[in-house]
């Protein structure tokens, strides 16, 4: 397994969900007056053509006849892999605050600042229903990405009279200039609180953008050294706190307790570690609570244990403002009892309450909630050939065990990222085994949550793909985080092949190419940190 305390890091994600969408920026010069100004071009596609909005693919066109006023309007058409989003940069001023609305009209249609705030409307509701959303810029930001889209497999959805709205006026010609990500981040309050429960206006960002996960060291020191998160880079989309543990194995009682200064020298007093909290979360990033790690095992027997896990795990979101959980089991958290062989219809306690907790939380915090999991391979992949104690017993009834947690849970699943580390050999889809160290590990086990794959090798009994939204690949930041690590051209073949179809080696992704691919998650944070952030520099550096 790893070496103390280290967690399976997430390099996807981010952390939260955004929609997939190539952007175009439009650049303005911004005149000095402080009367308000539009700062959209287009904004009621009068002018009949999309110039200068931008739509993944061929999902967007101007249409006449489904206009909220005048003659045209934007028309996006969703499919089962593509949201529509279309894209418009312009130039803002530094620490402003701007209100971005639309009229939209179709089912599940968001509106939303790149990196910044959205909000959304979940039913057609007989017509257009206007959204609104505000954000202010950072003390340097110069430019930001507005964008509407619609939902996975929800069809057409149209937009009309979007408007950015704020001080100033601008000036000059429109110039169509490259821009793949431009922050809109809303300035933070030291005090701010940014819980799911208090920030019903801006649900989770969709899935589709690319996104980075990691593991900060909140809760103990080792030889990564301790890194404050105010000083955590921005590069990071979704921040894990490592770790919540239980009181005992079977309690369901979590704690978090913070790094103590005679451990991690320079750690941050309690009150600057919640601002730094907010301030990342008004940025756009997501932090959440991990619970478990090498360490941490939680067994959830009872119900008991169950209703103590929800009751404790949410004091922790409230105490902290967080934004949701990460579920790193390990070790013996999770297994199968004998004879629980039907991986979507789980009987075990331990995975059964698992589901019942997490349910239940999601159903308190709603929409904003977020869920990502970071299980080991032996818990996920190893189901393709052995799935709990066997059909005769005396396999090990841990093997697969997570597969019916995450089927249970796919709805409510913002991203799954298996550690592709300390892992043993995996049998993947062209039956061959695969081995740490290279591409051709990632490509494999990430092609089965991509593609499915038959549990215990019953293709009768297919555990069914995840969306490529809610897929990252977990690597280790460096050789001292864990074993498996790859260099960066190595993590670039396996993007390459796995979002591209090139450089697969003797592999062919079951799955296809996958360019809405989340990303990548990795332990941890402070391992990058250490090692120059190698790892995050290089996925910036890939994804642009």
């Amino acid at each position: 397994m790893r070496t103390p305390r280290r967690k399976r890091l997430i390099a996807a994600g981010t952390a939260w969900a955004v929609a997939a969408a190539a952007a175009v920026a439009v650049s303005f010069g911004l005149a000095g007056s402080a009367s308000a100004g539009e700062f959209l071009v287009n904004g009621g596609l009068e002018s009949g053509t999309l110039n200068p909005w931008t739509c993944s693919g061929t999902t967007g066109s101007v249409v006449t006849g489904h206009a909220h006023t005048g003659t045209y309007a934007l028309a996006g058409t969703a499919s089962s892999t593509d949201t529509a989003q279309c894209t418009q940069t312009v130039a803002v001023a530094p620490s402003t605050t701007y209100t971005l609305s639309a009229y939209v009209n179709g089912a599940y249609v968001y509106l939303g600042v790149n990196g910044g705030s959205s909000t959304w409307t979940p039913s057609t509701g007989g017509g257009y229903q206007k959204l609104s959303v505000s954000f202010t810029t950072t003390a340097t930001q110069t430019s930001a990405t507005v964008f509407t889209h619609g939902w996975y497999g929800q069809g057409a959805y149209y937009a009309d009279d979007i408007s950015l709205d704020g001080p100033g006026a601008p000036t000059g010609s429109p110039s169509a200039t490259a821009s793949s990500s431009a922050s809109a981040s809303a300035s933070a309050s030291a005090s701010a609180s940014a819980s799911p429960s208090s920030s019903a206006s801006t649900p989770p960002p969709p899935p589709g953008s690319h996104a980075l996960v990691g593991y900060l060291h909140a809760s103990f020191a080792n030889g990564a050294g301790y890194l404050k998160m105010s000083d955590v880079p921005d590069s990071w989309d979704i921040i894990d706190l490592a770790f919540g543990e239980p009181d005992s194995i079977t309690s369901g009682n979590i704690h978090f307790n913070r790094c103590p200064v005679a451990q991690c020298p320079g750690a941050e007093s309690d009150a600057d570690f919640k601002a730094a909290i907010a301030a990342k979360q008004a940025k756009g990033k997501k932090v959440l609570l991990s619970i478990g790690g090498q360490n941490g095992e939680v067994q959830l027997t009872t119900t008991a244990a169950r209703d103590a896990f929800v009751s404790s795990v949410s004091s922790i979101i409230d105490k902290w403002g967080l934004d949701g959980l990460d579920i790193d089991f390990e070790g013996h958290s999770l297994s199968l009892n004998t004879g629980d062989n039907d991986f979507k219809n789980p009987t075990t306690p331990v995975i059964t309450n698992l589901i019942s907790a997490v349910k239940t939380l999601k159903a308190k915090y709603g929409a904003n909630f977020q869920l990502t999991m970071a299980p080991e391979t032996f818990f996920v992949q190893l189901g393709h050939q052995y799935y709990g104690s066997g059909p005769w017993g005396g396999q090990d009834p841990r093997a697969g065990a997570f597969l019916p947690v995450i089927h249970a849970l796919r709805d409510d699943l913002t991203l799954l990222h298996v550690q592709d580390y300390n892992s043993g050999s995996i049998m993947g889809l062209d039956g061959q085994y695969h081995n740490m160290g290279g591409a051709d590990f990632h490509i494999a086990m990430t092609d089965m949550l991509l593609a499915g794959f038959p549990v215990a090798g019953n293709t009768a009994n297919m555990f069914p793909a995840l969306k490529p939204s809610q897929v990252a690949i977990g690597m280790p930041a460096n050789t001292y985080a864990g074993n498996g690590y790859v260099a960066p051209a190595v993590v670039n073949q396996a993007l390459d092949c796995l979002t591209k179809g090139t450089s697969c080696g003797s592999y062919t992704p079951r799955a296809g190419k996958q360019p809405n691919l989340r990303g990548l998650m990795t332990w941890s944070i402070n391992w990058d940190n250490y090692n120059s952030n190698e790892f995050s520099r290089n996925f910036h550096s890939y994804f642009g």
